[in-house]
């Protein structure tokens, strides 16, 4: 299990968590020896919300309560990482930042940054954090987060339908702004140019940086105009096909037929289930010990709407 809680680790890069009890006055949460005002807290929290979004009184602070409560948690947790001597090597932060901006298009990374506001620096110093408290993660949940073959025989006989397989498809695509922008790409594939590469510089999908690859999905989890591979022959680049998106190349790499995956075949499935499940558990009635042996007060009243 991973934390999920994206941008946290910025929010507490900003914030500082003041130490200093004469800073503020009045501050609106306390963690252990920190603080952290309401001004500092608002300012943050007006980054996670989306410009111009529409909020109510109520909807605002139902959402400002959920941050705040992840917030703390997100620190808490970082300083039993510390505590524990837990680190990130330099050579993790470099794999996991090539493997992040894996997932962008070119210039798609820096996109990103630029709609989150952040630097590369800040944004680094949230991958850190997240590095860390995965390494946290793994440490508390350890042998406990292990599902024995017993659990995994008695999930498979009771979700025997759930492994019933579609027929699939592996596809690639290629997708571009104009028909005429397609036609050009086309003679450049019918000319031999390999497909994945040509996705890689032309594709406008999230999907060209790993070459246009959708991996395998049946009939109904793609849009409609996704049906063509279905009845296009494995190696064979389709037609330009037009969706709401711009126009599609396709190529099919492989084909599954429909299927019921036996107990052996779902085995990796069905422990990824379970064991995500586990850790999920595990982690979090370790993370109400932690709360537990916290100093944590929350002035709730400063979230209240203001008449």
């Amino acid at each position: 299990m991973r934390p999920i809680l994206t941008g946290l680790s910025v929010a507490l890069l900003v914030i500082g968590c003041s130490k200093d009890p004469t800073a503020q006055s009045r501050p609106l949460v306390r963690i252990n020896e920190r603080q952290i005002t309401l001004a500092e807290f608002k300012t943050v929290f007006s980054r996670t919300v989306k410009p111009g979004q529409p909020l109510s009184a109520g909807e605002r602070q139902e959402l400002e309560r959920a941050f705040l409560s992840q917030l703390v948690d997100r620190e808490l947790t970082l300083d039993e990482a510390r505590r524990r001597g837990l680190a990130v090597t330099p050579a993790e932060l470099a794999a996991a930042l090539e493997e992040h901006r894996r997932d962008y298009p070119a210039g798609g990374f820096d996109t990103m940054l630029k709609e989150r506001g952040l630097t590369l620096e800040e944004w680094q110093s949230e991958l850190t954090q997240n590095l860390l408290l995965g390494k946290l993660a793994d440490q508390v949940v350890g042998e406990r987060g292990r599902v024995g073959e017993m659990e995994m025989d008695a999930y498979y006989a009771v979700h025997r339908a759930d492994f019933d397989r579609p027929a699939q498809v592996r596809a690639r695509q290629i997708v571009v702004a104009d028909q005429a922008e397609g036609e050009r790409v086309l003679d450049r594939l019918r000319k031999g140019d390999v497909f994945a590469d040509v996705a890689k510089s032309e594709s406008l999908s999230p999907d060209a940086a790993k070459g246009g690859d959708l991996g395998f999905f049946g009939r109904d989890e793609m849009p409609p105009e996704f049906d063509a591979v279905f009845s296009l022959p494995v190696g064979k680049v389709s037609p330009l096909v037009k969706s709401d998106y711009g126009y599609h190349l396709f190529l099919v790499e492989e084909k599954r037929p429909a299927a019921r995956l036996d107990r052996r075949d779902a085995a990796r499935e069905i422990r990824a289930l379970l064991e995500a499940e586990r850790r999920e558990s595990v982690y979090h009635e370790w993370l109400q010990e932690l709360r537990g042996k916290a100093t944590v007060e929350v002035d709730w009243r400063q979230l209240e709407p203001q008449p």
